[in-house]
């Protein structure tokens, strides 16, 4: 399948890139992870795009996304880009599937639109964060302050040592996507060398995080939609009992799919158990 590539400008000025790969249907938005960008769902996107009016979004700071001047990464101004873009492409209620850190933007999104979300999508993300993932992510990160590369091969060669049961393939494109090449031939990341520096740790952060992971448990108590939730069986970043919280106790209308033969990045670590898992929510 083809997509078409748009430039939207954000509340910041900033362009965000969206592909476009189908026009008809119930609009479906689609958020990727941190240090993804919008073809990470390239293996997804032929299962659904038939049925549904389907976007793909680089979030600030990602793919061909400009980067933010003042560093301005959290969850609730990538939401903020997210209304910039369905303002743009006159979208009112829609389908919303979100992947780690876009889960987290499309749980804001819930908390201030319910009435926008005719279903919601989850994937491997939650209100509170298992500490073994955000500390290998973390790990991950300071890796590449600032990675250069001789070739596109060399990268995804690193990339499967961060994604150890990544189908090749996937983890190819997303080499070949996430990289740009230099004026001396060598390539580097696109994604803001911000984005991949210490979070910080003090008290101030730790209460603000505690406030969110709040804000975000209320945000799913209030969401009316039918919401998926689903987990890689392996995840090391949404624990079992966190997943079992949110569909058995917070949401009102929760499923929950665990997706085996997978860790957290489900989309790229099982493909088509990814897929049956999604469709079975959307198309069924």
């Amino acid at each position: 399948m083809e997509s078409t590539s748009h430039h939207v400008i954000g509340p910041h000025d900033n362009r965000l890139h969206v592909l476009e790969w189908s026009r008809e249907g119930v609009p479906m938005v689609l958020l990727h992870g941190h240090g993804n960008e919008a073809h990470l769902w390239d293996d997804f996107v032929p299962a659904v795009a038939e049925h549904y009016r389907v976007l793909a979004v680089d979030q600030r700071g990602h793919g061909d996304s400009d980067w933010d001047s003042e560093g301005r990464y959290h969850a609730e101004d990538m939401c903020d880009d997210l209304e910039r873009i369905l303002e743009h492409f006159e979208i009112d209620r829609f389908v919303l599937i979100g992947f780690s850190m876009g889960g987290r933007v499309s749980t804001v999104f819930a908390g201030r639109h319910p009435e926008r979300l005719a279903g919601l999508v989850l994937v491997d993300i939650g209100p509170e964060l298992d500490a073994r993932g955000t500390s290998r992510i973390g790990q991950e990160m300071s890796e590449q302050r600032a990675p250069v590369f001789t070739s596109i091969e060399e990268y995804a060669r690193m990339l499967s040592l961060n994604y150890p049961a990544g189908q090749p393939a996937a983890l190819q494109r997303m080499a070949k996507y996430a990289l740009k090449q230099r004026d001396d031939d060598l390539w580097e990341l696109k994604m803001d060398p911000r984005l991949r520096g210490d979070r910080p740790n003090d008290e101030e952060a730790r209460k603000a995080e505690e406030t969110f992971i709040q804000y975000q448990w209320d945000a799913l108590a209030k969401l009316p939609c039918p919401t998926l939730v689903v987990r890689g069986a392996a995840s090391d970043i949404l624990a079992p009992d966190t997943a079992d919280k949110m569909v058995d106790e917070v949401l009102q209308n929760g499923k929950l799919e665990v997706v085996p033969q997978a860790a957290h990045s489900v989309a790229t670590d099982n493909p088509e158990g990814f897929e049956r898992a999604v469709c079975g929510f959307v198309l069924g």
